[in-house]
């Protein structure tokens, strides 16, 4: 390996971004925030960096397997890398903003990094868009949710998008009025369940009993388009705790399908992976032959000033760039004009808008004629000394 090679290795999960996309990141990211900004949700910049005792604590422990974390020489206290935004978001909540009133709408745009990459994200580094309504209990502060970052990647041009809800409560409230414990599950039911192995669930009857089989064999079939999905939820006889979150999710629901009548929604009431925080509905955004989730979200309790948990609710959104990007078609080249030698032409074809590439005098040339300049130098136009003709 030579030098040059060695110097421009990075470690694995990181990338450096070239142009053009560099730039069509960015605008994506401005465009997903105005987005949010028509909703009312104003935008707060949380460091990269926070101590670990509060980045970790409370419902912050779900990420404590992603997270990086290095010794502070001024304070000499822990310091971890945010793997996640959320979080930060509802300390800064409950913290700096506790006097505000609720609900309080607020938004973030900023880059994540992970200890591991993932089978569908295998960077480690990543640009993270969201958004948390904290403060209402509201079914429609979850459809609002839903709705805004919905309404965000159609705008942007994500084509084929559609929300898959899930109710990651649903299942320990089962659980809670069965007196089957959940926590001490050795891989079995709650597996099971994550991998909608059905002959699985049929297999513990032993072990959880044939009421609760047959309870989880009718929410494993109900996975699917959301009017089926509830019409079968709504025939299964649940325990008390458990009807009342499903009566949450159809009233979710219900708005989602006024509000937004086109929007393709699913329902699973099992799903519990990458949810272990949330104490609510939840929800991941798709897009047709889109590998990997563009987004996820959901309903959970915000930190208080230690990192604890706090009986204060929340619901947010957040929207993963890199999937994002590969939604959305190539970005187009924008305009482009080339000057040789000519500074007032450059900077009077500046004010009128175009992206002007200068050829000073000492630069070597490229070739004599200037066309052939323009096009090594990536522009679309030049200046043929007296006006703009195309390449």
């Amino acid at each position: 390996m030579n030098d040059t090679t060695h110097q421009g290795l990075l470690p694995a999960g990181l990338a450096d971004i070239l142009p053009p996309e560099a730039e069509f990141e960015a605008k994506v990211t401005e465009s997903l925030m105005a987005s949010f900004s028509k909703f009312g949700y104003e935008r707060v910049k949380p460091p990269l960096v926070e101590f670990e005792e509060i980045l970790l604590s409370g419902s912050g422990s779900a990420t404590a397997q992603q997270t990086f974390r290095m010794m502070d020489p001024v304070s000499q206290r822990m310091l971890g890398v945010r793997a996640d935004m959320t979080l930060q978001i509802a300390r800064i909540a409950s913290t700096r903003l506790s006097d505000v009133p609720r609900p309080i709408r607020l938004s973030y745009a900023g880059q994540v990094l992970r200890v591991k990459g993932s089978d569908l994200r295998p960077k480690r580094q990543f640009g993270q868009i969201g958004a948390e309504l904290i403060g209402s209990t509201a079914p429609e502060a979850d459809a609002e949710v839903v709705l805004m970052a919905a309404e965000a990647l159609t705008d942007l041009g994500v084509p084929n998008l559609s929300v898959d809800i899930g109710l990651p409560t649903l299942v320990p409230a089962i659980c809670a009025a069965l007196e089957i414990d959940i926590a001490e599950d050795d891989g079995g039911l709650k597996s099971a369940l994550n991998q909608k192995d059905a002959p699985a669930i049929t297999a513990l009857s032993d072990k959880i009993g044939d009421t609760a089989v047959a309870l989880f064999s009718g929410l494993l079939k109900s996975v699917g388009p959301a009017n089926k999905s509830l019409e079968i939820l709504n025939k299964i006889d649940l325990p008390k705790n458990a009807k009342e979150e499903l009566d949450t999710l159809s009233s979710v629901v219900a708005c989602l399908q006024e509000r937004a009548p086109k929007l393709k929604i699913t329902i699973d009431p099992v799903e519990t992976r990458g949810y272990e925080y949330h104490t609510g509905v939840t929800f991941t955004f798709f897009a047709l032959d889109v590998r990997g989730e563009i987004g996820r979200g959901g309903r959970y309790l915000a930190n208080d000033a230690n990192g604890n948990d706090t009986e204060e609710t929340a619901t947010g959104v957040s929207l993963f760039v890199d999937t994002i990007l590969r939604a959305l078609p190539e970005p187009a080249l924008h305009d482009r004009v080339y000057v040789a030698d000519a500074p007032e032409v450059a900077q009077n074809l500046r004010s009128e808008g175009w992206i002007v590439v200068e050829q000073f005098a000492a630069d070597p040339q490229i070739s004599d004629q200037i066309e052939q300049q323009a096009e090594q130098a990536g522009c679309t136009h030049y200046w043929n000394g007296s006006d703009v003709s195309a390449v």
